[in-house]
């Protein structure tokens, strides 16, 4: 037993406090894989968490961070063993089970899911948690029938880390999609992922109508609040909105008109207990249907110290794609 490199969620007389320390592995948590920690990534509720800016941890001390990649260091499940690599998303990790910013973590081997071929750990943190949510997004739409032929896709939050893997997976499985974002300084970098079209979310953020001009077969939407309300309004007969983020807020506030007069189906995407052969599907299709070059294109690399101020950066909307986090 040993210490690590971890950063340190402590409860403070004011809130919490978040710091870059050495960590004593007696201290994980009991599980039946230890990992190795290769590589993280930054997402929203990572910068809520270590800017203490919504309760989003139940447990102290925590280790932040909600999904990882790396090597099987020890275990004693059956489905793991030493030198596999592994994928860790969610499951309450960095909320109630010490996470993923630290060169090790012990979890359960029923959370991991295996590395698909020809990714590597980088690969699959660029991807991370939101690249994964917006995957399940998509794969709702398919489930619930939405085409290419019937009818644009609309994504907010599009220059974000769900909505950059959004518009670049729907694009090239040959959806028109219509990108919403509030900076539109972003438009070229959406038009290279895929983007057909670019709207200002000015165009959302208005109290919503009950029901306005049919726009889109359907969307993911990050955003929540009145931008879901509004998509929810302008979205066409027995069209789907897949649900995944409230960056705006928790509040719906919608009718039931878009339901009962036009059939629209509002699709919940939960990744945090999320079943695992759901995850493997996803996965899957992730290996196949994310653009090595795109995905290329939107991350970039920051070390264990540069967390806790990339966690405030990505708060105030100044981070554009995918953060990902070398750990070792």
């Amino acid at each position: 037993m040993g210490t690590f490199r971890a950063i340190r969620i402590d409860k403070a007389e004011k809130g919490t406090i978040a710091a870059l320390t050495q960590f004593d592995e007696a201290e994980l948590m009991e599980g039946d894989v230890t990992v190795r920690v290769e590589w993280s990534t930054l997402n929203y509720k990572d910068g809520l968490a270590v800017t203490g800016k919504a309760p989003v941890v139940r447990r102290f001390p925590m280790i932040a961070g909600i999904d990882f990649a790396g090597t099987v260091e020890q275990s004693s499940h059956p489905q793991w063993k030493a030198g596999d690599k592994v994928i860790c998303n969610g499951w309450g990790m960095g909320e109630t089970h010490l996470g993923a910013y630290a060169e090790k973590a012990r979890v359960k081997g029923d959370w991991l899911v295996r590395l698909p071929e020809g990714m590597s750990t980088r690969d699959a943190m660029a991807i991370g948690t939101a690249g994964y949510t917006a995957m399940l997004a998509v794969l709702a739409l398919e489930k619930q029938g939405i085409a290419p032929k019937d009818g644009p896709i609309v994504v907010t939050g599009a220059a974000g880390g769900v909505g950059s893997v959004a518009t670049a997976v729907l694009s090239k499985l040959g959806y028109h999609v219509i990108a919403s974002t509030g900076r539109m300084s972003e438009t070229d970098y959406l038009r290279g992922l895929g983007a057909a079209e670019v709207i200002d979310r000015n165009e959302l953020s208005g109290p919503a109508k009950p029901l306005a001009r049919e726009r889109w077969a359907g969307g993911i939407d990050s955003v929540g609040s009145t931008t879901l309300a509004n998509i929810l309004s302008m979205t066409k007969y027995r069209g789907a909105v897949a649900a995944c983020g409230l960056a705006a807020g928790m509040d719906l506030p919608s009718s039931v008109a878009p339901f009962i007069l036009r059939g629209v189906c509002l699709l919940g995407i939960d990744s945090v207990m999320c079943p695992i052969e759901l995850r493997k599907i996803a996965w899957s299709r992730l290996a196949n249907d994310l653009d090595s070059g795109k995905l290329t294109e939107i991350t970039h690399e920051i070390g264990l110290d540069g967390v806790i101020e990339a966690g405030a950066k990505i708060l105030a909307g100044q981070v554009r794609g995918r953060i990902v986090v070398k750990i070792l």
